[in-house]
């Protein structure tokens, strides 16, 4: 977020030194303080700025990808005639140690629906989480783990 800013900031210093003040200078100077942020970082070994909005982008993307498959899976449960789930909840043990680690990936699995975060343990290794279908809670501590949880480390790690 700091990295964000600061490149907006060069911008914004970008378009006052050229007196221009048009939406395409202040995009071409948000551009090039990316690339400038970029070279810095690589040079000191840190995480490249641009990578990071990548992997931030893959995780938004993934995102809706299981949005969309658990609003049809819920919507299929709610309209068949026979209404054939076993909810439940189950202990999820935590790979993410960092407070808004674990607050964006109970986000991300309580808008998903189907799912809901229950609580964290006190000693913050453990997410509580209520699933609509909890006939299988392996499968769906692999998925959360394999998809949204990999992804946050990835991007903020």
């Amino acid at each position: 977020m700091i990295l964000f800013v600061l490149n907006l900031l060069l911008a914004i210093v970008w378009v006052a030194i050229t007196g221009s003040a048009s939406f395409l200078n202040l995009l071409f100077g948000f551009v090039l303080a990316a690339i400038a942020l970029a070279i810095v970082r690589y040079s000191y070994g840190g995480v490249l700025y641009l990578g990071r909005v990548r992997r931030i982008l893959a995780l938004f993307f993934l995102f809706l990808g299981e949005l969309a498959k658990s609003a049809w899976a819920v919507a299929v449960a709610v309209m068949s005639p026979k209404m054939d789930v076993k909810p439940g909840i189950f202990a999820f043990p935590l790979t993410v140690d960092r407070d808004f680690e674990i607050a964006l990936l109970a986000n991300l699995i309580t808008l998903t629906p189907g799912t809901l975060s229950v609580d964290v343990s006190d000693d913050r290794k453990t997410l509580y989480v209520h699933a609509l279908d909890c006939s299988d809670p392996e499968t769906i501590r692999r998925s959360i783990a394999d998809g949204f949880e990999r992804r946050i480390l990835e991007a903020f790690r």
